[in-house]
């Protein structure tokens, strides 16, 4: 079946009313500082949150700054978060953006997206995470795995590149929502929209929903 897009009424509405269902949502990781934020956010691509958030406990009772990190090496951290996807990279990431904090931003985590991106492990995506987290600044959407394939699915934008869906969003979804959608759609996706076979019958969108791509549903 073709793709059909949502025009641009019809894509504010199916915002508004996701938003109304999942009025609760939230980021998932756990964090108590900017540096926090950083480290889980890097740890967590391609990982499961539970997993992110059950090997932090006790990286972030040990490490509190940038300097800690920055001074650490990669067998320390290992002992924490071994069992993390690909964590051998994701702790050379780490230690190589703290050396980068304390060296160039007086161990501090940046509050502008130029100088995130600048640093290992940190893309668009992380970069609006802890913008918005950390900070309370809206420049952008975080657009995960759920982001994308929701977008595509309701009909919210016809692209696949990360950046290029973020640009699409952007331009019709109120900036009010920016911070949220990404865990409002994180929610739906697992309620509902799942994955393989998404729970039609009983989607709040089921009537505007163009289920775009969508095989067999319940």
């Amino acid at each position: 079946m073709p793709f059909i897009l949502l025009d641009k009424s019809d894509a504010k509405k199916a915002i508004t009313i996701l938003f109304d269902k999942y009025p609760h949502s939230k980021y998932y990781l756990n964090f108590n500082t900017p540096i926090d934020l950083l480290v889980a956010a890097i740890l967590s691509a391609q990982t499961k949150d539970e997993v992110v958030n059950s090997s932090t406990v006790n990286l972030f009772k040990k490490y509190k700054t940038a300097e800690d990190y920055a001074s650490s090496n990669p067998s320390d951290l290992s002992k924490y978060v071994g069992k993390i996807n690909f964590s051998g990279n994701k702790i050379n990431n780490i230690i190589k953006a703290c050396k980068i904090l304390v060296e160039k931003y007086d161990g501090k985590v940046p509050r502008d997206m130029g100088s995130l991106t600048e640093l290992p492990g940190i893309g668009r995506k992380t970069a609006n995470t802890i913008l918005i987290n950390a900070y309370g600044i809206t420049e952008g959407i975080p657009v995960d795995t759920w982001v994308i394939k929701l977008s595509k699915r309701i009909g919210l934008s016809k692209n696949d590149g990360p950046e290029d869906i973020e640009r699409d969003l952007m331009g019709f979804v109120d900036k009010t929502y920016w911070g949220k959608i990404a865990y409002v759609f994180k929610a739906h996706g697992k309620a509902i929209c799942q994955s393989k076979i998404p729970i039609c019958s009983e989607c709040v969108l089921n009537k505007l929903c163009p289920k775009n791509d969508v095989q067999k549903s319940k």
